[in-house]
């Protein structure tokens, strides 16, 4: 992940903060049930100055998926499978062209459910992502939304970069933002957002800023 810089008459301007960014993500959060069990779901949304054609080819392009995301493999058609290399796999459920996508999302011997709603026209778009998961009761009051919200805020951050620069991204360039000041904010902003995003969705404030600062212990190390 890299950032820009400019001069003025001042001096050198500071580095984009990608910290910065997460005021333009949407998050929800919700109670549910799926196949005859409680789900918990956590919605990410997030508009951008591109096509709604440019935003699904990066969205499904394997080629560009793994520039922005991490490397992918399989068949990535309706009734194809995918995976993520050492992350989650699973099989493509639904695709409308231009519109929308629902896969399963296995991971560590669970399964869960991810769709993809993309809106738009020609020079604006949208993106909408919902993951539906079968949570553990203890596990969610132990560590909250943020505990898979994180991990969206960060790879949508990753579509956001790849789309306005149509680069790459360098593992050892992005390791090192993980690490850096930046990258530390990052993950202690979203995990701050996905709080208020469990309250708003009507958790008890002071269960939610628990979860919410042992998740950011967590993903701090």
């Amino acid at each position: 992940m890299s950032s820009t810089s400019s001069t003025s008459a001042t001096g050198p301007a500071e580095p984009a903060r990608h910290a910065d960014r997460l005021g333009t993500v949407g998050r929800t959060v919700a109670s549910g049930s799926r196949d005859g069990a409680d789900t918990k779901t956590v919605t990410v949304s997030q508009s951008y100055p591109v096509g709604i054609d440019e935003l699904w080819s990066a969205v499904t392009d394997g080629e560009r998926i793994s520039r922005w995301l991490m490397p992918i493999s399989g068949d990535l058609r309706l009734g194809g499978h995918y995976q993520l290399e050492g992350n989650a796999g699973g099989s493509i459920e639904e695709c409308v062209p231009g519109e929308r996508i629902a896969v399963t999302w296995e991971f560590a011997g669970e399964v869960s459910w991810v769709v993809a709603t993309l809106s738009g026209g020609d020079t604006e778009s949208a993106l909408r992502v919902e993951h539906v998961a079968h949570v553990d009761a203890q596990r969610w009051a132990e560590y909250g939304p943020g505990a898979v919200g994180i991990g969206w805020d960060s790879m949508l951050l990753g579509l956001t970069l790849h789309l306005e620069s149509g680069s790459g991204m360098d593992r050892e360039e992005a390791a090192a933002w993980v690490a850096s000041d930046d990258g530390r904010a990052f993950m202690r902003g979203s995990g701050e957002a996905w709080c208020r995003a469990q309250v708003d969705a009507g958790e008890d404030e002071a269960a939610a800023r628990a979860a919410a600062d042992r998740c950011i212990a967590a993903y701090l190390g």
